[in-house]
């Protein structure tokens, strides 16, 4: 049986991934220091035989040495408001914690994936984002800890797969919603959810005209588990997200209709290098993974309500 380790595996995206790996026969292991995971979220595979939960601190100097085939390293605060909270931990988790998991799958010739994220690209003068294009990221703002260290871990992945021929791979992650998202993690589409469902005030930072593109968590575990098993993508970066294009206002009438919901718009001011457009360029994941998303978003809004409905109502 393959054994695949999967670092922040309490957290939204890890969680789901834990579950696919399962349903494919892998054992897996899952690590996470529940600094902004959930262990609720995997607490239904504690029972599984097959599934491993190690509670430990990537970023803490110390021995890592798993022997797996498959090292996913999906652990780091991901929402403006968690690392706002832990911008310290923020880093260490992408540069420490990047370098220990790539020195375990170094010791035993592990195959490693690195969830990168959008926020590489910044607030982009190139649209859509193609994996070509370097970026405009503010190296010192606010957001920089996350972006920054998106960025570290990156060229920390690249260099070990130059340096020691280490079959490695980055995704680069963009919106994503669905179900096991926290209701107060600060980002759009829980945010606009839980507001129009308790008839608060909309909140928009600034016009409401910057764009962004949403994709459906099981679509994204599709991609991300097609960008770790097939063969022949050891060095390549590729874009997944759904490039569907709405601005914010557009996504907060949407979830407002879908909930008929009385919620005005409050307009605030814009947030410190919030970027104006965000939308994949995925024709290199069409071509490499045979790839793209499935799911409608109005559709997959539909799931995370009855999410939220559910964990709201206990």
């Amino acid at each position: 049986m393959k054994k695949v380790v999967i670092s922040g595996a309490g957290g939204f995206i890890g969680s789901h991934l834990v579950d696919r790996f399962l349903r494919e026969g892998w054992y897996v292991v899952g690590i996470d220091n529940f600094l902004t995971g959930n262990r609720k979220n995997i607490e239904h595979n504690l029972n599984n035989s097959n599934f491993e939960l190690v509670t430990l601190d990537i970023s803490v100097e110390q021995q890592i040495r798993i022997d797996a085939a498959l090292i996913m390293h999906f652990a780091s605060p991901a929402s403006p408001i968690d690392y706002y909270k832990y911008p310290i931990k923020t880093l260490r988790v992408n540069s420490i914690g990047t370098l220990n998991l790539l020195e375990n799958a170094r010791a035993f010739h592990t195959k490693f994936l690195m969830a990168s994220t959008s926020e590489v690209y910044g607030d982009p003068a190139v649209h859509p984002q193609v994996e070509t294009y370097f970026g405009n990221v503010n190296p010192n703002g606010i957001r920089s800890v996350y972006d920054e260290g998106k960025r570290f871990s990156e060229a920390a992945t690249m260099a070990y797969h130059r340096e020691y021929d280490l079959d490695a791979r980055i995704v680069r992650i963009f919106n994503t919603y669905g179900p096991r998202m926290k209701p107060d993690d600060g980002r759009i589409i829980p945010n606009f959810i839980m507001q129009a469902m308790e008839g608060k005030p909309i909140t928009i930072y600034g016009n409401g005209k910057q764009t962004r593109s949403y994709c459906y968590v099981s679509d994204l575990v599709e991609g991300i588990y097609r960008m770790a098993t097939l063969p022949d993508l050891s060095g390549k970066v590729v874009n997944l997200g759904n490039p569907e294009e709405y601005t914010v206002i557009e996504t907060a009438e949407i979830i407002k209709g879908m909930l008929n919901s009385k919620s005005e718009f409050k307009f605030l001011d814009p947030m410190e290098d919030d970027p104006q457009k965000r939308n994949p360029d995925i024709k290199k994941a069409k071509k490499l993974l045979k790839w793209e998303p499935a799911v409608p978003f109005e559709q997959g809004i539909k799931k995370t309500i009855e999410y939220f409905r559910t964990i709201k109502n206990g």
